[in-house]
């Protein structure tokens, strides 16, 4: 706790005593805040305190962190941020803001920033004396009866001095006179007022007035004073005064009770008679309060009724003065004291301020970040006043109660910009009175964005369809992704995943606009379909990116014509055919045969004679090619008969070839000749062929000659204890796919790749184990879960290759003699292909180039099974060095031959 009190210089030493006692009583009874003190009409500049110090702030910092007053009462004080020093700012008057409560203090908030918090402290109002008491009148005129008993006492006005404490109004003095004395009457209660005594009995025919001056003083030192000029008129008698039933009436009122209610009676009674005994009642004006104005009274019955404006908030209870004065011609008068308390009800609704509030939050801004700051008041009293606040709607946002009325507005979840990128946050401040009263405020938070949303493909995998031959530079489709995010974090950029150097040369992508342009045109015969990703990224800090996989699909045009296959040429060359002369309707006289590089509709060919025109002998088959004849010869018919035969493709526009064909009628079957058919080969050229094809069958004997005689040594070479030094063979089997292998004290650990294209196969040695020890595989992967003891090695190597060699499509640790099985197999495969090549056997039947493509097959695969045998022998040096040997991807049967 500290409170700091500042004294005004030139202060008497009494002031400086009820100072420190002041001060004494506040640390005895003060709670854990900051409590300064100022005198007012403190002149503006005037220190006040160190906030700095007191906060334990760095005073370097606070320019820089805003640090500034806040709050209700911010224009009276101000913060120097070079100093930390708070001080006056404006003019204040204790008696404007406190009335005449006996205690007046301000609450002052203090916002800092970066990061955001809140002080909370108290400046005690110190009373000056800058008023003077004074009187509601100037002149007060006492009728006194000249039979007035010495003793009698007459109310005075009470003086009034709007400064509280020591400076309040604390003696009357009366002017000197040898009739009246003055009476003070304070008994303990916080007013007090003089009343008019008489000291000595009346002489009318003396003296028939007075006048003296009655003067107020307050307890300054000196004192400040204010008179009131009093004036006695002597009056014949009516020597019974008005008596009221009790000195002091008491009664309670609600704030709310509406003008024209009852509250009190007041009553007094009058021992004279006719006018003297008839008795009126009134106010007494006490002081500038104008309270009394909140009341009225019947002059004739004493009933005090409410004529309205009661405020529990402002005063809690209201002291009358009632008079009571007859009518006789000398008045005489009596007065009581009316206390009415006046109860609170339920009418104020609690106020909702924000002091303070972050213009933007950050959507990824971590719970109980503190967004705002709100004071809530409630100016009924008690349970009337006791407020409770909550949020309505369903925000990310919650409340919590810093200090008595005091909130703060934190984050209480996940803020997503992307949903909403302000919320309107509703808080709703309810009392417990009955009924409860309630308001509302609607704090609107703004919601930063953050980079947390990647680029959005719509569709993971898309397909583009392009026309071959589309001009290089082209765009042939535009890539579209969405980012929910703003501004930089929402900027994309595009690009090409170059997975291989072939797509690279395809295509490019414009970066801000996602264009994919061509970089060639492309040819559908060559190139029908290919492959590449697309990424995109965004601007922000992290840049977030996405993919999408695009297929593009060359779509064919119709560019190719056909094309004749042999044994008949395109159109500048002749094609004889011969037909007998007694050849019947529908005698086949020749097929011709064409392709089309092209694919679809646009390959689809037709046949047509389009030379000789009308022609009535023969007809060819549209889809077959076949040329036959319609009908027998005559002897008008031509013996030799142009035809000209046109093939055309169902494309847009249709591409055609033509071909000519001669057909010469002969008299017999025996003259038909068509040489066009046969093309002559070099007999040189053949038996080149076939002497190719001897060496490669005589060097694959050698060869299994050779692996045999390898074989027979090497067994005769090992004997049936070979393996009697060695430790039972074992294989040790890993989860990821790899195995181990050990004889004797070498071991060997091989490890298959999973995860490539290829058979990869890698042979580890290493110090074998006991035999009852877990073996750990050196490739990093989990310990083994199986040890299996083989009992001979023959089993070791059909488990090798049953289990892991043929599912590779390699060759590991065979035998020779499997292998030379495999070769011949190879071999006998090959010639069976040769035998069974149905690609072109239809298209070249019983032709020359046939029996070429054939040979060709033979040596083709006579070598393959070569090279095959040669790679096993080169494999068997394994065995004679007792060791294992692994090839990895020596080949692979992926593609058909």
């Amino acid at each position: 706790v500290v409170i700091i009190e500042k004294m005004q210089a030139g202060q008497t030493f009494p002031g400086r005593i009820y100072h420190f006692l002041f001060v004494l009583h506040m640390l005895l009874v003060a709670e854990a805040q900051i409590v300064y003190s100022v005198t007012e009409e403190s002149s503006p500049g005037t220190t006040v305190g160190n906030l700095a110090k007191d906060f334990h702030l760095d005073v370097q910092e606070l320019e820089s962190r805003d640090f500034q007053i806040s709050g209700p009462n911010k224009r009276y004080f101000e913060v120097d941020v070079k100093s930390g020093l708070l001080q006056v700012k404006d003019r204040i008057d204790r008696e404007e803001l406190c009335g005449r409560n006996d205690k007046c203090s301000l609450e002052v908030e203090a916002i800092v920033n970066a990061p955001l918090n809140l002080f909370r402290f108290e400046v005690k109002i110190l009373d000056v004396n800058d008023n003077t008491p004074s009187f509601r009148v100037p002149e007060v005129v006492l009728n006194v009866s000249e039979l007035a008993l010495p003793g009698e006492k007459f109310s005075l006005p009470k003086a009034f001095d709007a400064d509280v404490g020591g400076y309040s109004v604390k003696a009357y003095k009366l002017s000197q006179n040898e009739h009246f004395t003055l009476d003070v009457q304070n008994n303990g209660e916080p007013s007090m007022f003089a009343e008019l005594a008489l000291h000595k009995p009346l002489d009318r025919e003396k003296q028939p007035f007075m006048k003296f001056t009655l003067t107020a003083l307050d307890g300054a030192k000196p004192p400040k004073s204010g008179t009131l000029l009093i004036t006695v008129n002597v009056q014949d008698v009516n020597d019974n005064i008005p008596i009221f039933d009790k000195h002091l009436y008491k009664a309670t009122v609600l704030e709310n009770t509406p003008p024209g209610a009852a509250v009190i009676s007041v009553h007094a009674r009058d021992l004279d008679e006719g006018l003297n005994g008839e008795i009126q009642y009134s106010f007494i004006n006490q002081d500038h309060d104008n309270i009394v104005d909140k009341f009225a009274i019947d002059a004739l019955t004493g009933e005090i009724t409410v004529n309205g404006g009661l405020d529990h908030e402002t005063n809690n209870a209201v002291e009358l003065r009632v008079q009571a004065k007859d009518k006789g011609l000398n008045s005489r008068a009596s007065n009581c004291k009316v206390l009415v308390e006046i109860i609170d009800v339920n009418d104020n609704p609690p106020e909702i301020s924000v002091t303070s509030l972050v213009k933007v939050v950050r959507e990824d801004a971590p719970v109980d970040t503190m967004v705002g700051l709100i004071t809530v008041r409630d100016h009924d009293a008690d349970k009337n006043g006791a407020v409770q606040v909550k949020i309505v709607n369903s925000v990310p946002f919650k409340i919590k109660n810093t200090y008595k009325n005091h909130y703060s507005l934190v984050v209480n979840g996940v803020l997503d910009r992307e949903e909403a990128s302000q919320c309107n946050v509703t808080i709703t401040a309810i009392d417990e009175g009955l009924p409860p009263l309630s308001s509302t405020s609607v704090i609107t938070v703004h919601i930063s964005d953050v980079n947390d949303n990647p680029p959005r493909f719509k569709e993971p995998v898309i397909f583009v369809f392009v026309k071959e031959n589309v001009p290089k530079g082209s765009v042939i489709c535009s890539m579209i992704a969405e980012d929910p995010d703003l501004e930089e974090n929402a900027k994309i950029k595009f690009s090409v995943i170059n997975e291989n150097r072939v797509t690279g040369l395809f295509v490019n992508i414009n970066s801000d606009t996602g264009d994919i342009i061509s970089l060639q045109s492309f040819n559908y015969e060559k190139l029908k379909t290919f492959q590449f990703k697309v990424q995109a990224t965004d601007s922000g800090v992290p840049p977030l990116s996405s993919n999408v996989t695009v297929n593009v699909l060359i779509l064919d045009e119709n560019d190719n014509s056909p094309t004749i296959l042999a044994p008949y040429s395109e159109l500048g060359s002749v094609n004889s055919e011969t037909i007998p002369y007694s050849a019947e309707a529908g005698y086949f006289v020749a097929k011709i045969r064409a392709v089309d590089s092209d694919s679809g509709y646009n390959a689809l060919l037709s046949y047509h004679l389009s030379e000789p025109k009308g022609n009535n002998l023969f007809r060819i088959g549209t889809s077959t090619g076949e040329i036959r004849t319609k009908r027998r010869m005559s002897d008008n018919d031509l013996k030799t008969h142009p035809l000209v035969v046109l093939v055309s493709d169902n494309g847009e526009p249709s591409l055609t070839a033509t071909v000519s064909v001669d057909v010469v009628v002969v008299e017999s079957v025996d003259d038909i000749h068509t040489p066009s058919r046969h093309v002559p080969i070099k007999e040189d050229s053949f038996s080149d062929l076939n002497l190719y094809l001897l060496i490669a069958i005589v060097s694959v004997s050698v060869i299994f000659l050779l692996s045999l005689i390898s074989l027979i040594a090497v067994r005769c070479h090992r004997t049936d204890g070979s393996f009697s030094r060695y430790s039972a063979p074992m294989i040790t089997t890993h989860p990821d796919g790899s195995w181990s292998y050990s004889k004797a004290t070498q071991q060997y650990d091989v490890c298959f790749s999973s995860d490539t294209l290829k058979s990869d196969v890698v042979v580890f040695p290493a110090p074998f184990p006991p035999v009852d020890a877990e073996l750990i595989s050196i490739n990093g992967g989990d310990t083994f879960t199986r040890t299996q003891t083989l009992p001979t090695t023959e089993k070791v190597r059909r488990n090798l290759l049953n289990k892991y060699i043929m599912p590779y499509h390699g060759v590991c640790c065979m035998h020779l003699s499997e292998r030379i099985v495999v070769t011949m197999g190879l071999l006998f495969w090959g010639i069976i292909r040769w035998d069974n090549s149905s690609k072109y056997k239809k298209r070249y039947e019983n032709t020359t180039l046939s029996k070429s493509i054939k040979s060709q097959s033979l040596v083709t695969n006579t070598i393959f099974s070569a090279y095959f045998l040669l790679v096993n022998i080169y494999l068997c040096k394994s065995l004679v060095q007792e060791r294992l040997i692994v090839i990895d991807n020596l080949f692979s049967f992926h593609r058909p031959f």
